[in-house]
């Protein structure tokens, strides 16, 4: 029985060794295993949401982004819609500008032309009296001096 008792007392001797390291066990898994678990759990748990949160504020800004722009596309829209119209109002005053001075020109024309085929006839009627007259001239010149003796010249 020597091993036995040799066992029981090697037994005694650690038994408070184990005690200690079963007290150390409890006191270090309360006072520090513990708290740092709740710790890192926290820290895990606020990293998650901080990452859920950033998540949310990175769809939420894309979102907008889109938003501002198809805003921003609509109101390019509306710029060329806006400048197109002005480009058609200017093109249609242009064309009434033309079609007006097209109509005034054609008039002045037409005017011009009118009183020129009067003043053609006004000359053409002058010319005709002037040559009736300058023809009642030479007839008289010329039967004044066959009348006057058959002479060849010109009367004194």
């Amino acid at each position: 029985m020597g091993i036995l008792s040799q066992l029981a007392q090697l037994f005694i001797s650690t038994l408070p060794t184990v005690i200690l390291v079963f007290v150390l066990f409890f006191i270090l898994n309360r006072f520090f295993y513990r708290p740092l678990a709740a710790v890192m759990e926290k820290r895990e748990e606020e990293t998650t949401g901080a990452m859920a949160r950033a998540r949310e504020q990175a769809a939420a800004a894309e979102e907008k982004a889109r938003q501002h722009e198809a805003a921003f596309q609509a109101a390019r829209h509306e710029v060329y819609r806006q400048r197109e119209a002005a480009r058609r109002s200017l093109l249609a005053d242009r064309e009434a500008t033309l079609k007006w001075a097209q109509q005034r020109s054609e008039a002045l024309l037409n005017e011009a032309q009118a009183n020129l085929a009067a003043e053609v006839a006004q000359r053409k009627e002058e010319l005709q009296s002037a040559c009736q007259s300058l023809g009642q001239e030479i007839a008289q010149a010329i039967l004044g001096v066959a009348g006057s003796g058959g002479r060849g010249g010109v009367q004194p």
